[in-house]
């Protein structure tokens, strides 16, 4: 499946992906060495994650990210 990132925010993004994964807030936190809080505030947009943890989170989940060019 096909997830244009591009169209969403990114806090949207993370949370498609963490729930395509079929885990939890906290499973996710404990697989990233981060705390419940940390990926909620992620989720709602409240806090940014840095690029460095989209991609480990890329890695969990064995999703490849392209970056295109405009």
């Amino acid at each position: 499946m096909e997830f244009k990132a591009n169209k969403y925010k990114p806090s949207e993004t993370f949370k498609f992906i963490r729930q395509c994964g079929g885990i939890t807030q906290q499973e996710l936190a404990n697989r990233m060495h981060k705390s419940k809080n940390w990926v909620k505030a992620n989720e709602q947009d409240i806090s940014r994650f840095y690029f460095e943890d989209l991609i480990k989170m890329a890695n969990l989940f064995d999703i490849d990210i392209i970056i295109r060019k405009k």
